[in-house]
């Protein structure tokens, strides 16, 4: 998730705070204004659908987030360019800790299986954002119908094809050769 500061048009704020010790268990669904707004953010045909279940948990000064980001999208086959529907399940599994430096490219090492945390900014972690985020992140950038194939264009065998009166000029007399 570290790009440079993206606005996303649905936000769900959660203060680090009002997380109990126990953890907090949400349940997010995105109103159709959101959806039509996220929808031409992700160059989607149609959002009919865009929900997400978080777990959150504290994990010192930081939080982490888990779940998973559900969609039903509406794309265009890139073979056929006929409407398709598709269905996204994207996990999320994402560590928030106060705003720190960046690290050094020595210094990733220390996260080899796992990306480094995300900057919790003013303490907030914004569930929103993170399921477009990830609703994006999920979306096959090349959506194909089922049994959709490519047919490339048949050549045309009869006739004259396009270098005919050059080669024409090749076979007279006194032509080059």
């Amino acid at each position: 998730m570290k790009h440079k500061k993206q606005e996303f048009p649905w936000t769900v704020p959660v203060t680090a705070d009002d997380i109990p010790e126990s953890g907090l268990h949400m349940k997010i669904e995105a109103p159709a204004e959101m959806r039509t707004e996220i929808a031409r953010l992700a160059n989607l045909r149609a959002l009919p659908a865009l929900s997400a279940v978080f777990d959150l948990s504290r994990r010192g000064a930081g939080v982490h987030v888990t779940g998973t980001v559900s969609a039903q999208v509406g794309q265009t086959c890139v073979v056929s360019l006929e409407p398709m529907d598709s269905v996204v399940e994207e996990p999320v599994n994402l560590l928030f800790t106060p705003q720190a430096a960046e690290p050094k490219v020595d210094e990733m090492s220390a996260y080899p299986e796992e990306e480094p945390p995300e900057p919790l900014v003013g303490s907030k972690v914004d569930l929103g954002a993170i399921a477009t985020e990830f609703l994006i992140l999920g979306l096959d950038p090349y959506p194909r119908k089922p049994g959709a194939q490519f047919a490339a264009p048949q050549a045309d065998t009869g006739g004259e094809h396009p270098f005919a009166a050059l080669e024409a000029l090749k076979k007279r007399p006194g032509g080059a050769t």
